[in-house]
């Protein structure tokens, strides 16, 4: 995604009380990183695929994931801070 769309989306989120940041992936691309219970952390659209998905991480380990989000390819910025904010990133 680009950085201006993720600096959107954070900014949404972060007004949900979300710990969102945006996560540099190339140089005109970025991925979001939302900070989760447990020491984990999931970033999302880290793989720059059309569409909403997630890896979740606890201390750089792959730990699960969010599918791709049907549809998602075509969200604006604040109903990709929906998805992002009410998925299930499974229980820690």
């Amino acid at each position: 995604m680009q950085p201006s769309e993720a600096e959107q989306i954070v900014e949404l989120l972060r007004e949900r009380r979300i710990m969102a940041h945006v996560h540099p992936t190339g140089l005109q691309t970025a991925a979001i990183r939302v900070v989760l219970p447990g020491g984990r952390e999931a970033i999302w659209d880290g793989d720059a695929a059309a569409g909403l998905e997630a890896q979740v991480l606890a201390d750089g380990m792959l730990v699960g994931f969010v599918p791709l989000i049907a549809g998602s390819e075509h969200f604006d910025a604040a109903q990709s801070a929906q998805a992002i904010a009410t998925a299930d990133y499974g229980a820690r």
